[in-house]
């Protein structure tokens, strides 16, 4: 089978998308049944899939195209083309807000999350109405379509009405060779060094997204952790500006521990595990998730986790991790407290965690995804059969 991927929603390389296309990707390239493997990448993306370069056919996609709507257009209208002129069998897009309406050959999708059904102001009125109406009717259109978690192969059927026949649960994978445990002192002298980190820090790794990744609640439990405590923790923050992110740093400029609170951007990959091993606590109070790699990240760098229980986290973290309703601030702040105070639980939760990330792998991920391609490929054969079929009967 000759499988097309498209790629253009990766955002630089900086969101759980892209996470879960480069990691696919790279896995797909180390299967046995390695697939031939056309990739579609917008020209300021292509460095990103080097390490594919000899082995899968890249197509540069003009950076005209990247906003939006023109990326929207561009699916609906030259991709289809594309499918065609490179005699594709399957075509994945791993986005709902990208599925196509042509068919010009077998059609795969995946769906990380229906968030806009889920969190009120999540996206402005446009990509809210893309997100529930449109996306709805595009989604019934796929042969197949990837849910990465139960949660939300359950919200697919209920809320876009999706067939489960046609729906397939894969967890996404954890690449287990950056996410591992590591020296502890070696990690802390690292992120003093590089982020003039010397406290004992709370960590929450996401975009500064709001309302939707919570910050402002965890700003203000963190608030009442210090005033309550007295301690020298701080709280950190690692991921870019996204939609409302102008409150969230309001909110840190109106707190009165506003220099125990650090922003620090988008952390790039070299960085990223370290920063985890040199946490004491990660927190991730995020008001929905489809899946949620940072916590599962976490436990595989040995970080003990306080999770929310919303969406598909609780489906992820399991029991090792502690859990807390995200919208209760005095909730949230008892578990920064007993997490500071309590070593022990923090070993109990750093062990199960450890054991937690061990089942989940990309190239599991990559095996299940490939037999999703192939069932998706002989329902095409077996539809357009039936329309020739018809055809000459009606003739």
């Amino acid at each position: 089978m000759k499988i097309g991927l498209s790629t253009s929603v990766i955002q630089r390389g900086q969101s759980g998308v892209a996470q879960y296309v480069l990691a696919l990707v790279a896995a797909f390239l180390r299967h046995p049944a390695r697939p031939d493997l056309t990739l579609f990448v917008l020209e300021d993306d292509v460095p990103l899939f080097n390490f594919a370069r000899d082995n899968a056919r890249i197509v540069p996609v003009s950076e005209r195209v990247r906003s939006a709507v023109k990326n929207i257009l561009w699916h609906q209208t030259l991709l289809p083309l594309l499918v065609r002129d490179h005699r594709l069998d399957v075509l994945h897009v791993p986005s709902y807000r990208r599925m196509l309406r042509p068919h010009p050959c077998a059609l795969v999708a995946t769906i990380h999350d229906l968030a806009p059904f889920h969190v009120a102001g999540k996206y402005d009125w446009k990509r809210m109405l893309y997100g529930r109406v449109v996306a709805r009717s595009l989604a019934n259109r796929q042969d197949r379509i990837i849910a990465v978690s139960q949660n939300t192969g359950t919200d697919i059927q209920t809320l876009f009405k999706v067939p489960a026949e046609k729906i397939s649960v894969i967890h996404n994978g954890l690449d287990h060779a950056r996410f591992a445990p590591g020296e502890t002192e070696v990690a802390k002298q690292f992120v003093a060094q590089r982020f003039d980190l010397r406290e004992s820090f709370f960590l929450y790794v996401a975009r500064l997204e709001h309302p939707g990744k919570n910050h402002v609640r965890l700003i203000e439990a963190f608030n009442r952790f210090k005033a309550e405590t007295q301690s020298e923790w701080q709280l950190v923050f690692g991921g870019s500006n996204w939609h409302g992110a102008p409150a969230i740093h309001a909110a840190i400029g109106r707190s009165p521990f506003r220099s125990d609170i650090r922003c620090l951007d988008f952390v790039e990959n070299d960085a990223l595990p370290l920063l985890y091993r040199a946490a004491e606590v990660f927190v991730y109070p995020s008001l929905f998730e489809g899946f949620g790699f940072p916590p599962l990240e976490a436990m595989a760098c040995g970080t003990p986790v306080l999770c929310s229980t919303r969406g598909a986290l609780v489906e992820v973290v399991g029991d090792a991790a502690t859990k807390v309703d995200p919208e209760d601030v005095a909730a949230l702040k008892a578990q920064l407290v007993t997490l500071a105070s309590d070593l022990d639980l923090r070993a109990k939760l750093r062990a199960a965690g450890l054991e937690r990330a061990r089942r989940f792998d990309w190239q599991w991920t990559a095996s299940k995804t490939l037999e999703v391609y192939a069932a998706a490929f002989r329902t095409q054969t077996v539809t357009e059969r039936l329309a020739v079929a018809r055809e000459a009967i009606s003739n």
